[in-house]
């Protein structure tokens, strides 16, 4: 009797991997999993400083003050954080599609380096206070670049896992990512620490090397897989399906408020309590960094309950927060208020978590209609994966769109009355409507 040996990787020019098949066992434990974790940790890092580039703004803006020689109104700011969380929403569908057409590390690099030119033009820009609008404008259009490294980065990690791990993996890819606006703020810290508020130019400095050293990861640690191809037209059949848009409508209200807050938080304090940059950046850390470490137990909670009833309930909490947040506002509370808003974002983050995981869990059951109905059960199977696949990415699409509402919600409320509340209420009002709607599709009987 003979046995045909189990295909092992290959590589070619370029680093492209062949035969790469991580559902087989035996393959995964020989070489499968050690590829795919170096692919990961590269990935991570890269995504993270995407992260970072992108609200690198969101902590530049709290020194251009008329200290420092800045005329732009916190209307032009408002403005400049909306155009850059835009930017970063609608490059993910695009930067979705480049990974099975270029290959995830090429990409990778690529869109690495790419990092290097808003990081740059933030340095120069933050020391000409004299500079027209406009080329602040531009250059947080590329820097919004750095929002889309999530989608591409979350595609091709998918594609190096089994289907077993592939909660982990993505899990720590994007958390590892989300942190990165955190990172940004507490480095922004540091620098203001050790070299005072006259040397903001230092924290673009700071991230020079950084993104340097993730292309050169990119480079001698990352792979390409062969045989993938990019298909846009099955990836958007998934938005003829109900749920594909319901499901993106309540993923702008957890990543958008996630990251339309990360962006606006320090601008708030600053011009609702008038905080210096330091006394904002002391706290505003705290709630993307929160926000991001709470997104796992939104998923391990919806493992246990769940998805529709954590995001019904966590809906619920979020218009607490937001009351409590208005509340403060009245009273002028800054304590309270900052309390409230550092909540607001852990709340984010756990909905973040209990969507995508409802996301599967939406195909998986019509998956089980399709098997009933008659449907071979391997081909319903692939079906739902290829659905969930295709929709975690386009929903991240459509959920940073909720960072560009927030924004400009924050910018007419400002312009009308001075302060953030008009905007606070509108945004109590719209997670009144997520949490309805989250019942009504999901937990009114009969579901």
């Amino acid at each position: 009797m003979t046995t045909q040996a189990l295909p092992t990787q290959q590589r070619r020019r370029g680093r492209v991997l062949e035969n790469w098949n991580p559902e087989d066992p035996d393959f995964w434990a020989r070489e499968g999993s050690k590829v795919a974790n170096r692919n990961l940790l590269a990935s991570i890092f890269s995504e993270h400083l995407g992260f970072s580039i992108w609200t690198l703004w969101s902590v530049l803006v709290l020194f251009m003050t008329p200290e420092n020689g800045f005329t732009i109104d916190v209307a032009a700011k408002f403005l400049l954080t909306s155009v850059i969380a835009l930017v970063g929403a609608v490059m993910r569908v695009p930067y979705t599609l480049a990974v099975p057409r270029f290959g995830g590390r090429n990409w990778t690099v690529s869109n690495t380096f790419i990092l290097l030119v808003p990081t740059a033009a933030a340095a120069y820009l933050i020391t000409q206070p004299g500079s027209p609008y406009w080329a602040f404008l531009l250059a947080g259009i590329v820097a919004g670049f750095g929002g889309a490294n999530f989608s591409s980065s979350m595609t091709n990690i998918n594609q190096f896992f089994p289907e077993r791990r592939k909660g982990w993996a993505l899990g720590l890819n994007a958390g590892g990512g989300n942190i990165g606006v955190a990172a940004i703020q507490v480095v922004g810290l540091v620098v203001i620490a050790v070299f005072g508020t006259a040397h903001p130019e230092y924290l673009p400095y700071f991230y020079l090397p950084l993104v340097l050293l993730a292309a050169l990861v990119a480079i001698r640690y990352m792979d390409n897989i062969a045989g993938t191809k990019a298909d846009a037209r099955k990836q958007f059949a998934v938005m003829k399906d109900k749920h594909s848009w319901v499901m993106s409508f309540l993923y702008i209200g957890t990543f958008g408020s996630f990251i339309g807050y990360s962006f606006a938080f320090g601008l708030v304090l600053q011009n609702q309590f008038n905080r210096t940059p330091v006394e904002a950046m002391a706290v505003t850390f705290l709630g993307p960094l929160l926000g991001s470490l709470s997104r796992p137990v939104g998923g391990w909670l919806s493992d246990k309950i769940g998805g529709a009833k954590v995001t019904c309930w966590n809906f619920g909490a979020m218009i607490a927060g937001v009351g409590v947040i208005l509340l403060a506002s009245a009273q002028d509370s800054l304590g309270v208020f900052t309390t409230g808003f550092i909540v607001l974002f852990v709340l984010t983050g756990v909905g973040n978590g209990s969507t995508y995981k409802m996301i599967p869990s939406i195909f998986a059951a019509q998956a089980q209609d399709r098997i009933a109905a008659g449907s071979d059960p391997e081909d319903a199977r692939k079906w739902a994966r290829l659905n969930s696949g295709s929709l975690i990415g386009l929903c991240g699409a459509i959920g940073a769109v909720g960072g560009v509402l927030i924004n400009l919600a924050f910018r007419q409320s400002f312009l009308s009355v001075g302060s953030g509340s008009p905007a606070f209420v509108a945004f109590l009002i719209f997670y009144a409507v997520c949490m309805v709607t989250t019942f009504a599709v999901y937990l009114r009987r009969p579901a």
